[in-house]
Formats: structure tokens, C-alpha cells, sequence
């Protein structure tokens, strides 16, 4: 069995960035205040009174990165907001320099990192697929011969001779993903350049990649914070975190290990009920104090939990309404319990939840205590994203596994089929 190309090498990969470190605007400046340092003289450029600024501390952007890319992969790369996502994009489209490491590259690059990069305000749309396509390494004749294709795509026809001012941010991305997805390269590398579309062309787009992917063998690397498009479009995952790939593998997983890196994160102990109480307009009267569930379902299963309400006064036709999210804390659906009566103080309830419409996953809760004793909605209590759990086995649907990739969290139950009619050709 052939293996497949390599296309992206990167080993040992460190990126620095010295913090505080600002320059006064000019060079004499910046070397008078240099030479001073050098003599341990005070800065003849810091303010009067003020002492001279500390260098700064050294972020490490990336931290030891090591990745291998394969020909025809899609690849996603998810993490929170100063993982190194960008920074690693960068460095591979040859934007900034590592600090140490190498990054071996087997293809033509074309990188999307901003929208509209190399397009100028002044000049038409027509004129600025020329000059962004000279950008990306096009030839006037390559360009020529993909014009008409470029603007269809594009979907700016009756605006593109018009100045690209004049655009709206969706218009520039659009005609920005246009150019660089029809430039015969290799490795096309995306940041967040999607989110800026609508979603009809963010599909159309997607569906570009993913054919150029399959039938032109060529390489994807996209960063977004959109789970749905990595989910449409990858193949393959990286999370990231202080600068290190914490996870690496298939797309799902990874999106449910980010989802739960996130939550760990955010609470050091099983349980801080606490942190998790939303602002909202709550009457306080009944509390959760405390609350367990199991960690795992099987397919079809009922996932059983227990959860402690401490109430000021009796209450009666309490109830828990627990709603369902996925991984990415998408709503996929709502349940109630049955009502109870409360007693003022202490009340341990245990309740069954069955899951027999849910896909295989991972899933979070938010869970409201109410009661309908005054004949409307009283919310006493609200908490969010404080109970999890993960459906094991992969339900078997029309004797096929379910992919909740394409078709979804909830298992809907099968259509029935009432009668079926039909006509010979003597009665025709």
C-alpha cells in the first residue's frame, strides 16, 4: 500500500515574542536609548520621573510543535484565543520567521490570512484579481485563462468594476477566496477567512475545498472557531493550547476533547455550583446545592443523575428542566421532569433521563428549577453547562452507523409508511 505525499514537515517548532519591548518612532531614538543601556545610563528618552520600563517578560506563541501533513488532508486547527493558531499559520506561509525549528514545505502555498490581503482600495475588483493573483504567484496568462471562472465564483459580477472600497466585508472575501482558490498551488492555508460570508457561500466554499481536496489532491490547513465548518470540511483536527497540540486526530474527537479541555479548565474541582449560576431574574427561594450524574451512557440507554435542592419554604409542582447541548454547546433539545413537592431545608431527587434519540457523543446540560404553582413560570433557580455526559456506542440506523457529522445529534424516530397505491397499465 503507497503512502501518501508528504506535503508539511514541521519539527521543534518555537515562536517568541518579547513582551514591552516599544521603539520611540525613530532610529536615533532607539539607539540613543540603546546606547545608554549599554553604559547603564538612564534612558535620555523615558519620561522625567519615571523610571526606565522593564524589557518584559517572553511569550512563547508556540512551544515545541511537531506536525506532519499529509497530500489531499484537510486539516483543522481549533483552540481558544492565543493558542498559536495564527501564529502557526504564519509561520508556515512564510509571514514571520520561527524562533527554532524547521518547517519543511513539498508545494506552491497560498495563504488566506486576512480578508482582501493584497487588494488596493482604489482599484477595481477586475483589476485587483490581477494584481492579487500576480500576489499569489498567478501569471497574467493563468489569470486570463480563469477570469470568467474567478468572477462567477466570486458572485460579484455587476460590482466588479467598481472599487474595491466600495465592497462590503463579505464582497472582499468572496472575491479574496475566488482568486486564491482557483491558483493551481498545492497547500492552501485559511484563517478564519470563512466567517465573514454568508452562510450559502461558506457552504459553496467548503464544497470548493473539499473537491479540490479529493479530486486535485490538494493540501488544507484552516483555523476557525466555527466547530460546523471544521466539521464540514476536515478530515483531521489539531488542538491547540499555550502553544503545544494538545490533542491530534479525528474531527469529532477533537472537537468534544476541546469542548471538554475548555470546561476543565475553567473549574480545577468536579463541581464549583458557584461559577456556574447564570445572572438572570431568579427567585433564590430554591437552590441547587449539589448534584452527580453518571458519565456514561450506552446507546439507548437512560442516564441516571441526582441533584440536592435546598429551599427556604415548602414548594409545590417543582420541576427541572434540563436542556441537552452537544459538544460545541449547540441546543439540540429540552426535557422536564414531573413535579414535586419540596420540603423547606434539604431535598436529595434522583431522576432518569432516557437517551434513546440521541446520537453517539458527547453532551453538556443546563439545568432550571421551576414550579406552575401561581399558574405561570417561576424560575427559582438556573444553572449552565453544569452536567455532563458521553453516549458510547454508535446506533445502528437503517443498518448503518450514525454520522452525526452529516445528519446530527437526535436519532428522529422513522417515518411511518400508511398505504402505498398502485396503478397498472390496463387501469392507465
Amino acid at each position: 500500500m503507497d503512502e501518501k505525499k508528504v506535503m508539511i514537515q514541521i519539527k521543534g517548532l518555537k515562536k517568541e515574542y518579547r513582551l514591552g519591548q516599544i521603539g520611540h518612532g525613530t532610529l536615533q531614538r532607539d539607539l540613543q536609548s540603546w546606547w545608554a543601556k549599554r553604559r547603564n545610563k538612564i534612558d535620555p528618552n523615558s519620561k522625567i520621573g519615571q523610571e526606565d520600563r522593564l524589557q518584559g517578560d517572553i511569550l512563547q506563541a508556540l512551544n515545541g510543535v511537531d506536525l506532519t501533513v499529509h497530500q489531499g488532508e484537510c486539516l483543522g486547527i481549533i483552540g481558544g484565543n492565543g493558542a498559536g493558531k495564527s501564529t502557526l499559520l504564519k509561520l508556515i506561509s512564510r509571514v514571520a520567521s520561527p524562533t527554532s525549528g524547521t518547517i519543511d514545505l513539498y508545494g506552491r502555498v497560498t495563504s488566506m490570512l486576512e480578508v482582501g490581503t493584497g487588494f488596493h482600495g482604489e482599484m477595481t475588483g477586475r483589476e485587483n484579481i490581477y494584481l492579487n493573483g500576480a500576489i499569489l504567484g498567478m501569471t497574467k496568462a493563468e489569470i486570463n485563462e480563469k477570469l470568467e471562472q474567478i468572477i462567477d465564483f466570486s458572485e460579484v459580477r455587476e460590482f466588479i468594476d467598481t472599487p474595491v472600497k466600495r465592497y462590503s466585508s463579505g464582497m472582499y472575501v468572496k472575491l479574496a477566496f475566488a482568486v486564491a482558490s482557483h491558483l493551481d498551488s498545492e497547500i492552501v492555508i485559511m484563517d478564519e477567512v470563512l466567517a465573514v460570508g454568508d452562510i450559502a457561500f461558506q457552504k459553496k466554499c467548503i464544497d470548493k475545498m473539499r473537491q479540490a481536496a479529493r479530486d486535485e489532491s490538494r493540501t488544507v490547513l484552516y483555523v476557525s472557531h466555527n466547530m460546523e465548518t471544521v466539521r464540514n470540511l476536515c478530515d483531521r483536527c489539531l488542538v491547540l493550547s499555550e502553544g503545544k497540540i494538545i490533542y491530534d486526530g479525528e474531527v469529532e474527537r477533537a472537537i468534544s476533547y476541546y469542548t471538554q479541555y475548555l470546561q476543565t479548565a475553567k473549574d480545577e474541582s468536579s463541581l464549583l455550583i458557584a461559577k456556574k449560576r447564570r445572572d438572570l431574574t431568579l427567585t433564590g427561594q430554591c437552590k441547587i446545592a449539589d448534584l452527580s450524574c453518571d458519565d456514561t451512557v450506552s446507546s439507548g440507554g437512560t442516564l441516571g443523575f441526582r441533584i440536592c435542592l435546598q429551599s427556604n419554604r415548602d414548594l409545590s409542582n417543582v420541576s427541572i428542566r434540563l436542556l441537552v447541548c452537544n459538544s460545541i454547546g449547540e441546543l439540540v433539545g429540552m426535557t422536564y421532569s414531573d413535579p414535586q413537592n419540596i420540603e423547606c431545608g434539604t431535598n436529595w431527587i434522583t431522576y432518569a433521563f432516557p437517551t434513546g434519540n440521541l446520537a453517539a457523543g458527547n453532551y453538556v446540560c443546563d439545568i432550571a428549577v421551576i414550579d406552575y404553582s401561581d399558574g405561570y413560570e417561576i424560575k427559582h433557580d438556573f444553572l449552565s453547562k453544569v452536567m455532563s455526559f458521553c453516549i458510547s456506542e454508535k446506533a445502528i440506523y437503517f443498518g448503518r452507523p450514525w454520522r452525526v457529522r452529516t445528519w446530527g445529534n437526535v436519532r428522529l424516530d422513522k417515518i411511518e409508511t400508511l398505504g402505498i397505491e398502485g396503478m397498472n397499465h390496463e387501469q392507465q
